[in-house]
């Protein structure tokens, strides 16, 4: 993720820090120095520190969750407002979403309870104390902050925990499309009173509902997206015929067929048809400047993941995502370059989609080259 620091590998997961973290450190640091001096400005540093390991404690509760149901999570990041943990994917059984949602909320009872157990802090005191006390002991702020976070992350506003577990009950009655659409739009409007509310009492919260607002319209599109292209075969979405290129031609005949052509990404075949590689628009201008035009196409290509037309869409998607290649180069049965599988055809796939969903797209054509 981009201005984040990783720290440390918990159990295969990549601990991340945000920039804007370290940042939210100092600030406070510097703060609480002003107001009451050096201990006061560490003791304030250390609360922070220790309550944002309570995060993190809480996004693996939710990530070890995950793994039981195969599930993986590349890594976890800490922001100023709280963790995310970048799963690879969001169960899609309400039961296992229920699992999941529950099991970071669940972490921090736990956490609450060793404090008020073990460490000497009661229950009416971590329940009374303020956490922006910093006279209060230090075990009863965090007993209370453990304690906030259960309730604040069981607020039903999606995509917060709260929130997935009322998709996931809702799920269980009207289906993932629909339970999702009711929770985005709760989350929204969740998302407008955190606003409203943080202009008269901390600012923190407009960035909060901004937070919960943005991610709930998005988890909204990804589910419709997904719901869109259930059952669809690449075939359905690619771009055919394309324009192809042969890796003895030169930077000069890529250039050509820039101009005279919409292609961004330009696939590379050999003489029977089948991919040798991608070149991409912005490869193409780079080498112009850096190569010069008599630079051949196999010298500047990159690979780029072959699929069969006839593979299911959904999987080609997690494939060009994890991939993070321009385009996915599309095969017939006998390995011949057949179409390419960009982000932006599977967008106007997903347009046509939402205006004709009957709509029968052709069945894949033998790679054509243009001149």
């Amino acid at each position: 993720m981009l201005w984040s620091i990783p720290i440390a590998t918990i159990a295969g997961t990549v601990v991340r820090v945000h920039v804007t973290f370290l940042l939210f450190l100092v600030w406070v640091g510097a703060t609480q120095w002003r107001i009451g001096g050096r201990e006061t400005a560490l003791e304030d540093v250390l609360f922070i520190v220790l309550l944002f390991a309570c995060v993190l404690a809480h996004e693996f509760g939710h990530i070890f969750a995950a793994r039981r149901y195969g599930i993986r999570t590349p890594e976890v990041t800490l922001w100023p407002i709280g963790g995310v943990a970048s799963l690879e994917r969001i169960p899609e059984k309400p039961s296992e979403e229920l699992v999941v949602a529950l099991a970071g909320p669940a972490v921090n009872v736990v956490l609450a309870a060793l404090l008020i157990l073990l460490f000497g802090a009661s229950f009416q005191e971590a329940v009374a104390t303020e956490l922006e006390n910093p006279r209060a002991p230090l075990i009863a702020r965090l007993a209370a902050a453990n304690l906030f976070l259960v309730v604040f992350n069981l607020i039903p506003a999606f995509p917060m925990d709260g929130g997935r577990v009322l998709r996931a009950l809702l799920a269980m009655r009207l289906g993932r499309l629909e339970a999702t659409r009711i929770a985005a739009r709760i989350g929204q409007g969740a998302a407008f009173l955190f606003a409203l509310a943080g202009l008269f009492l901390n600012p923190m919260l407009i960035i909060i509902g901004l937070f919960i607002y943005l991610a709930a319209t998005a988890e909204a599109q990804h589910v419709a997206f997904q719901d869109g292209t259930q059952g669809l075969a690449v075939r359905e979405a690619m771009i055919s015929p394309v324009d192809a290129l042969l890796p003895h031609e030169t930077l000069e005949d890529a250039i050509d067929r820039l101009i005279r052509t919409a292609q961004k990404e330009f696939p590379v075949v050999d003489s029977l048809g089948r991919p040798a590689g991608l070149l991409t628009r912005d490869v193409i201008i780079r080498a112009l400047r850096d190569a010069g035009p008599t630079a051949t196409v196999s010298d500047l290509m990159t690979s780029a993941p072959t699929v069969p037309y006839w593979r299911p869409l959904e999987a080609s998607l997690v494939l060009l995502n994890q991939s993070k290649a321009p385009a996915l180069l599309i095969v017939d049965d006998q390995g011949r370059l057949v179409g390419l599988l960009t982000p932006e055809n599977i967008g106007e796939m997903m347009l046509v989609r939402s205006m004709r969903p009957d709509f029968r797209f052709r069945r894949p054509q033998a790679a054509r080259r243009l001149g």
